[in-house]
């Protein structure tokens, strides 16, 4: 696992948390992990399918993705690509569509990549209309004769060279043509030029045959399309990826010739598409450009249905919703729906996965193919007062169907009649076209792809957010955005029915105020402090967090955060310190919540699931609509009581602790009856759940709010009956924004964190935030608020826009839990670093609850009668600040002095005694410190052969700090102090004085530049002053965020330096508003070497899984350059959420970059 070229070794320290053997296990090297591991259950591109369906050892990934190793996961591969169609609007169809696909094809190229051989490409293809005149010419040739067109189907076939695996493929894809009353008329090779590929390419070249299909008995067109689509299904299942077996197309209107090429080879590598009677009304083509060099043919695109340039960021939870869905399937089309179980095939890369779902949606019928569009990819229509209501409901009613797939993509679809593009809501993908007198049109992700004469283009233009480019060829015109959704809302009264059926939770509140039923009151002064104690409170949480969010914002912090990881701290630890909030970085942006609050979201529609397959609003629309996720006490008893407004809505609560006499082995089993629980109340009828841990008391401890949501989650999504029933969480245990997105991504559909409700109650009685003037019901108010924007903030980072994509994602990694907790209760999560079992888990909730309750003297927590906000008995666990006796943390008292000592005296005994205090802390805190350096599995090398200090010093460099994050004089003594020894300072993203560059004698001009998202201080002079400019992609405390430097801040000279206005407020934002994808990032590092070829191109990266294979897509992009950084750094300030939550520690990017790199042989680049 940490394979960094030289041997490490475990320490042999006794670790607190299990996490030693973790480590141990992976120190060696790239050895293969155990199969259950990281996202290959139910997230990611692997499917929830795992490997289980095809056999554990069935094969790798697609064509030739490797098996995992060390760190590096095929799963969490990504591509971003070039796209574009042609299409004669008319429907006539010519070679010279075709041919003019294949300039477009070419001039995308720059939005391709190649592996180390330009010759490998990451794949291209070509998607159009059947070519019946040619296929008909050939077929007649090889002595047999076609039906008419559109009577058969036809397709490309990717097949395996092994003549033995081949036959077994071929024989099983005829009994299953025999089974559905289907027959081939003849299997055809497709002639394919090999010598064009490159050898990556080539080393998994797979055979490619054409069957032509026909029904076996009369069937109507709509019968044969239906069993085509089982056809395809069950083969797929049958034989599937692991036998080389993949369908790249198969019915009557379309085909795709696709493959691991480069653009310029798809029409030299198919002979096919240069003939002259090859003729289409369409062509539709793509580019990809992968973050990986191995070979994998099935990913390369148009899908069946589709091409994608983007990145579906919410694929966990959608993969998760679709296995969950197929429990409430129902269809008048198909008579055998589990035949085509799962939907979603595993091995899938995200484009794949979605065009599954699409495929399912389309060839139902119920829906059109851009209704199916717009119902997965919809526009922002939650905050647009200016939307027609019509569609508005449409959009209401699509959303009590499916949540949106969420993330910036830009998708291309024909399907023989229509062919058409789609911009997401967020607009984040470019997407061009053009009309032309003579009827054709053109669309692609660049300007430039075909020359055209200005006097013959009738209309142009960009598409736009959420929009919708349609050409019918059937009717032969362009079909506006607004007839298409107008069409579809005029299909039913959906705004009727909307007002009818969706109620909201205010509603209910008043129904229930009115029949009386009494609401619950809140909890004794003693009991509040015995609960806080119980659930882990601390001063710091009371302090930091919880009493700024009283005014309605998160707290600040300075950045930097070195405490101890969960799974390596001695001190009890709540379960959501072992989640890593993830975040965006270069494959896709994160988003600005702020400037994009017209498309975010937190409203959803909860309830049961209606049925995908068919139009039935009355049923699909009867759901609870909630505006926030967070519940006040108020709206908690009116869920309790949802029945006296419907009595059809039956809520059952399920008590989460446990008798505190069965100690740990009652954790599990707890666990085990909240599952059957959960199980029995959906059986029995209940549409909601709710999880209580109000029962905690002396006698009973509670399980972790987190482990009985996700646990019941993935059972109820195992059932396939999760869309049955509302999951609500009542708890005393979350607290701060970090818990409740954890909840969220992990399956609550709402959340009541009734212990703070009742504490802000006792602060207001207090009076112990005196500077608040106001009541307690606005205070909760405020805090709810404040939840609601940080969920926000957490949801944009991962460039999410809606909290109903957001909820059971899983956007986390989890760090130190063993796969035994993962695996049930957050199957599909990220985790590299085992450790805390279910009864680690239990002995820290026995811990909190002894604090709470003690054994022996349970009176010892009395009620405090003074107002002071820190006295409420609340531990000073020293988790945020240094504390004695609290948690510990890289940077003590003590070491500083030393520290302080050794510079001004040059004391070096001091520096020394700081040498040993940073490292015992390291070893206590970090990662890092776990392992050491096998020494003696190295040979000595004698002393002279050793550099001196001189050429050793000129690889340390400083971080980088901007001038007005620091101050002047601090900036310019780093770079000194570089200069002097010889070696590099970095600007920041604050820029550089150029005319105070030296003083003294000494230059303090930084050598490193950096370039970021506020190119502050980015001049001509600037980046040729240099010899190493650096893009920062993100900042490692607090990744996916922007950066704010407030006006009083901003001096003259600060000002002078950044080229902005002085008194003005600076905000970095977080994007780089030119980079939305790795294509951007490649031409922003060409511009930049460009403006300087003598210096290195080095970009910023942020640790996180997956930073691997992002890694690898950088190289690939042309950076010289790749600095990974770590969660736990930074200067100036941001919310504690991202600063304790956010990044991963840089040894296991570091070390999953280097892994990556080596076997994408690129690590010498």
């Amino acid at each position: 696992m940490w394979d960094l070229g030289f041997p490490v070794r475990l320490k042999s320290a006794t670790l607190h948390r299990n996490i030693k053997s973790q480590v141990q296990e992976q120190s060696q090297g790239l050895l293969p992990r155990k199969k259950a591991r990281s996202r290959t259950e139910g997230t990611a591109h692997t499917s929830t399918l795992k490997m289980t369906e095809q056999g554990e050892n069935a094969g790798t990934f697609g064509w030739g993705l490797p098996e995992q190793r060390g760190l590096y996961d095929p799963a969490l591969e990504k591509d971003a690509c070039g796209v574009g169609f042609m299409v004669q609007v008319k429907g006539i169809p010519s070679h010279s569509i075709v041919q003019f696909g294949n300039t477009v094809l070419c001039k995308l190229s720059s939005r391709g990549a190649v592996g180390a051989d330009p010759r490998d490409g990451d794949g291209a293809g070509l998607m159009c209309a059947v070519p019946h005149k040619f296929l008909e010419r050939v077929l007649r040739e090889q002595g047999t004769m076609l039906p008419e067109k559109g009577s058969y189907a036809c397709g490309n076939i990717f097949l395996s060279p092994d003549e033995s695996v081949r036959s077994h493929s071929f024989a099983e894809f005829e009994k299953i043509l025999s089974e559905l009353e289907l027959k081939n008329l003849a299997w055809r090779q497709v002639p394919v030029d090999s010598s064009v590929l490159g050898p990556m390419s080539k080393s998994k070249e797979p055979l490619i045959y054409q069957p032509f299909i026909v029904p076996n008995k009369s069937m109507d067109a709509a019968t044969f399309k239906k069993t085509l689509y089982v056809l395809r299904k069950r083969a797929m299942h049958a034989i599937g990826l692991p036998k080389s077996f993949y369908i790249c197309s198969l019915n009557t209107q379309t085909i795709v010739y696709k493959g691991q090429l480069t653009p310029a080879q798809v029409y030299s590598y198919f002979p096919d598409i240069g003939h002259d009677d090859f003729e289409s009304h369409f062509a539709l083509v793509h580019s990809r450009f992968s973050t990986n060099t191995f070979p994998s043919w099935d990913r390369a695109q148009p899908m069946r249905w589709l091409a994608h340039n983007g990145e579906i960021n919410t694929l966990g939870g959608n993969i998760n919703w679709m296995k969950a869905r197929e429990g409430i399937l129902e269809s008048h089309v198909f008579d055998d729906l589990s035949s085509l179980f799962p939907i979603i095939e595993p091995f899938g890369s995200d484009s794949a996965t979605f065009d599954n779902v699409l495929e399912l949606i389309i060839e139902n019928g119920v829906l059109s193919l851009p209704e199916a569009i717009m119902m997965m990819v919809p526009e922002a229509w939650q905050n647009n007062p200016y939307m027609d209501e019509k569609k508005k409901a449409w959009y209401q009613w699509a959303s009590c169907i499916m949540e949106p797939w969420d993330g910036p993509a830009l998708f291309t679809f024909a399907d023989g009649r229509y062919c058409g593009a789609c911009l997401d809501r967020n607009g984040l993908r470019p997407c061009r076209y053009w009309l032309t007198d003579d009827d054709i049109m053109i669309c692609a992700s660049e300007v430039g792809t075909l020359d055209i004469d200005p006097s013959k283009i009738q209309k142009k233009g960009r598409l736009m957010p959420g929009r919708i480019l349609l050409v019918d060829t059937q009717e032969g015109r362009v079909v506006e955005d607004e007839e298409i959704k107008s069409n579809a809302a005029s299909r039913h009264n959906f705004s009727k029915t909307i007002s009818e059926k969706l109620f909201t939770i205010d509603q209910v509140v008043e129904r229930v105020q009115s029949s009386g039923s009494s609401v619950f009151t809140h909890e004794t002064l003693r009991q509040i402090d015995r609960r806080m104690h119980v659930y882990g409170f601390s001063v710091e949480q009371l302090n930091l967090l919880i009493i700024p969010m009283l005014s309605g914002m998160e707290g600040l912090g300075s950045m930097g955060h070195d405490g101890a990881l969960a799974c390596v701290s001695t001190e009890p630890r709540v379960i959501y310190e072992y989640f890593r909030q993830l975040f965006a970085q270069v494959t896709n942006p994160p988003i600005d919540p702020l400037r994009e609050e017209l498309i975010m979201s937190l409203q959803c529609y909860v309830g049961p699931g209606g049925n995908l397959l068919e139009l039935q609003p009355d049923l699909q629309c009867a759901k609870l609509s909630l505006p926030s996720p967070m519940l006040s006490s108020i709206q908690m008893h009116a869920v309790h009581n949802l029945h006296l407004y419907d009595p059809q809505w039956r809520s059952c609560s399920i008590d989460i602790t446990f008798p505190r006499e069965e100690g740990e082995e009652g954790y599990v089993k707890a666990l085990d009856r909240i599952c059957r629980e959960g199980q029995n109340s959906v059986e029995e009828g209940h549409r909601i759940i709710v999880l209580s841990d109000r029962n905690t008391s002396f006698q009973r401890v509670p399980l972790s709010t987190l482990v009985a949501c996700g646990a019941v989650h993935h059972h109820l999504v195992d059932l396939k009956q999760r869309l049955k029933v509302v999951l609500v969480v009542e708890t005393a245990e979350a607290r701060e924004v970090h818990h409740m997105c954890v909840l969220l991504g992990y399956g609550a559909d709402a959340i009541c964190p009734y212990l703070v409700h009742d504490l802000i109650e006792k602060l207001h009685r207090d009076n112990a935030v005196p500077a608040l003037n106001m009541s307690a019901e606005q205070m909760i108010y405020n805090y709810s608020d404040a939840c609601d924007h940080g969920i926000l903030k957490v949801m944009s980072k991962m460039g999410i826009s809606t909290l109903q994509s957001y909820k059971g994602a899983q956007i986390f990694e989890a760090l130190g839990l063993d796969d035994t907790v993962v695996k049930r209760c957050f199957k599909g999560t990220a985790t590299r670093i085992r450790g805390s079992t279910f009864y680690t888990l239990a002995r820290d909730a026995l811990a909190f609850h002894e604090y709470g309750f003690p054994t022996l003297e349970d009176q010892s927590i009395e009620p405090t009668n003074t107002p002071d906000k820190t006295a409420y008995n609340l531990r000073e666990a020293g988790e945020y600040h240094y504390r004695i006796g609290g948690e510990s943390h890289m940077n003590t008292p003590g070491g500083v002095v030393n520290l302080q000592d050794a510079v001004r005296t040059k004391n070096i005994e001091s520096y020394r005694a700081y040498s040993r205090e940073m490292q015992e802390q390291t070893n206590k805190c970090a990662l890092r410190g776990m392992l050491d350096i096998a020494y003696e599995k190295r040979d000595p090398i004698p002393v002279e052969e050793v550099e001196d200090w001189t050429s050793i010093v000129k690889r340390f460099v400083t971080g980088a700090m901007s001038y007005g994050s620091i101050s002047e004089e601090a900036h310019s003594a780093l770079a000194i102090a570089m200069n002097r020894i010889g070696t590099k300072s970095n600007t920041g993203e604050g820029g550089e004085d150029s005319e105070t560059s030296v003083r003294g004698g000494d230059s303090r001009r930084s050598s490193t530049k950096q370039v970021a998202s506020g190119r502050f201080g980015v001049t001509g002079y600037y980046l040729t002053n240099a010899e190493e400019l650096q893009i920062k992609l993100a900042q490692g405390a607090k990744p996916g965020e922007g950066g704010e430097l407030p006006g009083h801040k901003v001096s003259e000279s600060i000002a002078k330096t950044r080229k902005s206005t002085a008194g003005v407020g600076l905000i970095s934002p977080p994007p780089h508003h030119d980079i939305y994808s790795i294509e951007d990032l490649k031409q922003l590092i060409y511009d930049l070497k460009c403006s300087n070829p003598r210096a290195r191109i080095s970009v910023k990266l942020v640790s996180e899984v997956g930073i691997g294979v992002i890694s690898a897509g950088v190289a690939k992009a042309k950076a010289e350059h790749i600095l990974i950084s770590g969660h736990d750094g930074g200067t100036g300030a941001a919310r504690w959420t991202g600063i304790k939550h956010a990044g991963l520690p840089w040894e296991l990017g570091l070390a999953e970059t280097h892994q990556t790199l080596v076997l994408n042989n690129l690590r010498n680049k």
